[in-house]
């Protein structure tokens, strides 16, 4: 017998649609330059955040953005059945730091930079099965810590090729929750790992962009929808490049969804005025994008349905220098204004 709530070969339908009842982000200085500033709630100005260290500001702003998007709902750590989360940073640190301060039961998260909306997807799950009421998720990053444990210290100054993508500082967190108001999850579309051969650590959207496009497509041949369906599809970090070969490949398979596509990545920075290359990256990317940005076009009726694919690279530094390519994600969830 097949699974009630499942459509096609790799999508979920809820039958009670969770709410994001609330969302929550915080940046950094580099972000609250760029042309989305006015969608955050907080910009901060020191990329240290008045810690010793890189890694201790990012987990400040992690737990911040927690604390901030539970409040906003009006309530308290003891009523929020779970947290997931997860970040860049070897063993999810912020991710882990941040559910001990919080004493929420948690279930860490790694998928790279689509970790917000592997989150998203299976809160959803959570709620909709129904083993909860409320679950927070969020996903956290940081130019820096990124930096320093992927590629090269900041201090030695490498220079960065064109394809090369910036790191986004800051976290974002969202509050699903079985009642109330607000934008809804209808379904999500869960990827495979694709590995096309593409090895270059400093070009992720190249490496990234057949997983956006094999879930797109995936997720309208489960669903029988089209781009007509839909008022912007949303990827998560493609970056200048990415988007490009994402969109391509979307039309080889037939559809056509060029004037409805966003990336994230593209949306943060002004790439000429901020010298970020090919645009934006890092989990911070999709996730402070999504729940500020895309919530306040959803919230103010611009935008009523989305299809929201996060992108992730899942390789180490071990696998790069093992000489590895890279095994690429890529996860959906649809949105929609009820």
């Amino acid at each position: 017998m097949a699974a009630p709530k499942k459509l096609g070969q790799q999508t979920v339908m809820f039958q009670n649609p969770p709410v994001i009842a609330a969302t929550a982000t915080i940046v950094g200085p580099k972000e609250g330059q760029g042309p989305l500033a006015h969608t955050f709630d907080k910009v901060v100005e020191d990329p240290y955040y008045a810690e010793k260290c890189w890694e201790k500001a990012e987990r400040r702003m992690l737990e911040e953005v927690m604390q901030t998007v539970i409040k906003k709902a009006v309530l308290a750590p003891a009523n929020i059945d779970y947290l997931l989360a997860g970040d860049l940073l070897n063993q999810i640190i912020s991710a882990g730091f941040t559910a001990r301060s919080l004493g929420i039961p948690f279930i860490g998260l790694y998928g790279a930079c689509a970790t917000m909306y592997e989150g998203l997807a299976l809160g959803a799950i959570l709620i909709d099965g129904g083993f909860a009421d409320y679950v927070v998720v969020g996903a956290s990053s940081h130019y820096s810590t990124a930096e320093r444990q992927y590629r090269f210290p900041t201090e030695q100054g490498v220079q960065r090729p064109p394809t090369a993508q910036w790191t986004v500082t800051g976290a974002g967190a969202a509050l699903l929750a079985r009642t109330g108001a607000g934008p809804v999850v209808t379904h999500a579309t869960i990827g495979k790992v694709l590995d096309l051969g593409q090895g270059d650590p400093n070009d992720f959207g190249s490496a990234m962009a057949p997983a956006a496009a094999d879930t797109i497509v995936r997720h309208l041949q489960d669903t029988a929808r089209g781009p007509q369906d839909f008022d912007l599809f949303l990827t998560g970090d493609l970056g200048i490049y990415g988007k490009g070969l994402a969109d391509q490949l979307v039309r080889e398979r037939g559809f056509d969804i060029g004037n409805k596509f966003a990336d994230c990545g593209t949306m943060i920075y002004d790439h000429q005025k901020q010298d970020t290359h090919a645009g934006g990256s890092g989990c911070a990317c999709a996730a402070v994008v999504t729940c500020g940005y895309l919530m306040q076009q959803m919230l103010t009726g611009k935008i009523k349905r989305v299809l929201g694919v996060a992108t992730g690279a899942l390789l180490s530094p071990l696998t790069t220098k093992q000489g590895e390519t890279i095994p690429v994600i890529a996860h959906a969830v649809a949105i929609e204004m009820r």
